[in-house]
């Protein structure tokens, strides 16, 4: 069967305390692939992110790529309180459910990146959620068959200086008359993405702004800065106790990606992760930052020849 040029657009219904909201995901490959790549985009980016991607994969894969609750096409939350990685996991769970995938692998750019490592950390410890047997010795046949995960530019440790930045334009509201204005704006606060000419940087902006009674405003919730902003160090240090536990129990292939100058996982944190976990390798991109958008052929390939190794 051949593959679209352009993904389909579908939704799922998923849960909250405060109610239910759908929430949208892109598919690319055929819809009867039962091997899923499941990407998720970082904590302002939408499932979009991953066009390239995906259409470099969905050969082998069908690959699904979700617009995390409360940005792109999906539905804003009605407790910005729920904005966080528990909530996220959940809808996770939801989606895999109506996927039903034979494998799944996961790969996360930042935050998708600590939804994937919740996700994994509850597979590993409930009779529920189980990685799947393959040839580096897992389990029983699982509900949730996780397979190799790819983490972009994240890992447990929660770098302050690096969330802080992130924290200081999250909850602002930006608008614009003309999209070019737009892409200015991405640019100038999207610079640890790494070089782009004017195309890659349109396409950057093409989904995280829409237009609006003759505006260009951004694509997501801004109350999600609220719970964003009110994480105390003492959170997170909690927080990076239990990453950690998570991640020195994987037993999948991990691949970890690190842009050379990013303020997000530091060049330190990335050795402990590999002495930590022995199933991890890594691969370095020069002159990015946080995060290496997996649209250069190097980045594309780095990942397609991890996810294909026998």
């Amino acid at each position: 069967m051949s593959s679209p040029a352009a993904p389909r657009l579908h939704s799922v219904t998923c849960a909250s305390a405060a109610g239910l909201h759908r929430m949208a995901y892109w598919e690319w490959g055929d819809p009867d692939n039962d091997h899923v790549l499941l990407c998720v985009h970082g904590l302002t980016r939408t499932g979009r992110d991953f066009d390239l991607l995906a259409r470099a994969l969905q050969d082998r894969y069908r690959v699904v790529c979700p617009d995390v609750a409360g940005r792109g096409r999906s539905d804003w939350l009605a407790d910005p309180a729920a904005y966080v990685v528990p909530q996220y996991v959940a809808d996770m769970v939801t989606l895999i459910a109506r996927l039903n995938p034979a494998r799944l692998d996961w790969l996360g750019t930042s935050m998708g990146g600590l939804i994937g490592l919740g996700l994994a950390g509850a597979a590993v410890a409930s009779p529920l959620l189980r990685p799947a047997r393959g040839p580096w010795g897992l389990g029983a046949a699982p509900d949730v068959p996780l397979g190799r995960m790819v983490f972009n530019d994240i890992g447990p440790v929660l770098d302050r200086e690096g969330l802080a930045r992130i924290a200081d334009y999250v909850g602002q509201d930006i608008r614009f008359d003309r999209f070019p204005q737009a892409v200015d704006y991405v640019r100038s606060v999207s610079q640890g993405f790494g070089p782009h000419d004017a195309d890659g940087w349109a396409a950057l902006t093409e989904h995280v702004f829409h237009e609006q009674d003759g505006q260009w405003i951004k694509h997501y919730d801004l109350r999600m800065a609220q719970p964003f902003a009110l994480q105390t160090p003492e959170a997170l240090d909690a927080a990076e106790t239990l990453l950690w536990q998570a991640w020195d129990h994987l037993p999948m292939p991990l691949l970890v990606l690190r842009g050379a100058d990013s303020d997000i996982l530091p060049a330190a944190a990335l050795k402990d992760m590999l002495a930590r976990n022995p199933r991890a390798r890594s691969v370095e991109f020069a002159g990015v930052g946080h995060a290496p958008t997996l649209r250069s052929p190097d980045q594309i390939d780095a990942i397609r020849r991890f996810l294909l190794a026998d």
